[in-house]
């Protein structure tokens, strides 16, 4: 369990650092905030995970959903670069880190 929560902890932070460059790079990009906001709370979770908050684990649970369910009415998927494909694949990939700690609690 505890690579598992690590793996989560890393994407997460990860996938925050990732945000914030991404909303830095390109400040007149209408999702700006958006991206802003993301980077912030995924890198707060991220390290909040990793200091095995539980509640941390719920919203990192939580959180990355909303992303991943609106991603097919929102995105464009013609114009789509690798670094959303990228950021979509670590969200649903802490999702489920985040379920198996969850389900199974740590020993």
């Amino acid at each position: 369990m505890k690579a598992i929560r690590i793996l989560a902890a890393g994407l997460l932070l990860f996938s925050g650092v990732l945000h914030l460059v991404l909303a830095i790079k390109d400040p007149s990009d209408p999702m700006f905030l958006t991206a802003l906001i993301f980077g912030i709370i995924y890198s707060a979770l991220g390290v909040l995970i990793a200091l095995k908050k539980r509640f941390a684990i719920w919203l990192g649970f939580i959180i990355p959903i909303i992303p991943l369910a609106l991603s097919p009415f929102m995105a464009d998927y013609k114009t789509l670069d690798a670094w959303e494909w990228i950021i979509l694949a670590i969200d649903l990939l802490v999702v489920l880190c985040c379920l198996i700690l969850l389900v199974k609690k740590d020993k």
